[in-house]
């Protein structure tokens, strides 16, 4: 009689997202540094090269909204649904997270350094460099994605999920890593593979890092 299949001991994400319900459509959003906004729908918005810095969306849905070079330094998104976002440069550091969902996301280089994501789930998309450095993350999934290079160098994250993911280099240097899951994702290269610690990883995974692991303890390989 065949054995049942192992039961993973990784925690997923924890994701409670909704859409928001009845938010109000935009047809031409001014947004200011430091607004608060919320209930509100933005379609095809230009929002490019926007001082929006410490802005606040609450239950807000963007559909198609270019980003370019626009300052969320400090911004806030709470039960937020974003779906075609567009920016070559997008430009978050030290902002915050929770409970948001983005979709189909296109972004060059985001600079999401000393943010805070809690309950975020980020589908699909490609994204060249993604710099998460120094974020804490907690109950976070990104699926079907693209990424050049995704940087968590310095995170902390609880319930992290990659599923799914092409990832070209992903740098892990003194990241804090708990119950976080990289199996069915692929990757090119790995950097920091001490922050490997705390990670799970399939029996395929494992064999394509046999050479990173052997170069970090200084093993010589000989046929």
């Amino acid at each position: 009689m065949p054995r049942p299949p192992a039961r993973s001991t990784t925690t997923a994400p924890r994701l409670s997202l909704r859409a928001p319900r009845g938010a109000t459509l935009v047809a031409e959003p001014r947004l200011l540094d430091g607004d608060h906004r919320e209930g509100e729908r933005y379609e095809r918005a230009d929002l490019d090269g926007g001082e929006l810095a410490g802005i606040t969306l609450q239950e807000c849905v963007l559909e198609g909204v270019s980003l370019n070079d626009t300052d969320l330094r400090g911004a806030r998104f709470i039960e937020c649904a974003f779906q075609d976002l567009f920016a070559p440069v997008f430009r978050a550091p030290r902002s915050s997270w929770r409970e948001t969902s983005l979709r189909s996301t296109r972004w060059g280089s985001a600079e999401l350094y000393d943010s805070t994501l809690d309950g975020v789930h980020l589908d699909g998309g490609k994204l060249d460099y993604v710099n998460l450095r120094a974020a804490r993350l907690t109950d976070v999934l990104v699926s079907g994605c693209i990424i050049g290079e995704l940087d968590l160098t310095g995170v902390r994250a609880t319930r992290l999920a990659l599923t799914d993911c092409t990832i070209g280099t992903l740098t892990l240097d003194g990241a804090q890593l708990r119950d976080t899951d990289l199996r069915t994702s692929s990757f090119r290269g790995i950097q920091g593979i001490d922050g490997l610690r705390g990670v799970t990883v399939d029996e395929y995974q494992l064999q394509l890092l046999a050479p990173f692991l052997a170069e970090s303890m200084g093993l010589r390989v000989e046929g």
